[in-house]
């Protein structure tokens, strides 16, 4: 489900301590970072870690493509690039169809 638009406040929420089950969404991004920045990157010392997040938040937030938000970046669905960037996609299918469609249009005729 693409939407365009964002809640405009953030409410701080607080978890019970010791139950990760209650903050789902960072224990995940958590496991993201682990995962994909610090274990591959070993980093070591404190200096080295903080530098493979920072980079690696940079990466998440302006290149990742999250699917929650239609495969978008967060900085694109921020800035609200969003229905842009699907008017692009859904542009490009459609020229793909079109172009397969006249493919299998040629290849019955030759045949």
């Amino acid at each position: 489900m693409r939407s365009s638009t964002l809640a405009s406040a953030a409410t701080h929420v607080r978890t019970s301590p010791f139950y990760p089950q209650s903050n789902g969404k960072l224990e995940r991004y958590h496991k993201t970072i682990k995962s994909d920045a610090i274990r591959p990157g070993a980093p070591r010392t404190l200096d080295e870690a903080r530098a493979l997040v920072a980079k690696f938040v940079d990466y998440y937030n302006t290149v990742r493509l999250h699917s929650a938000i239609g495969y978008i970046t967060p900085a694109d669905f921020l800035a609200g690039r969003s229905s842009a960037i699907w008017a692009a996609r859904d542009h490009k299918l459609e020229a793909a169809r079109e172009v397969r469609a006249c493919r299998r249009a040629e290849h019955r005729e030759a045949a």
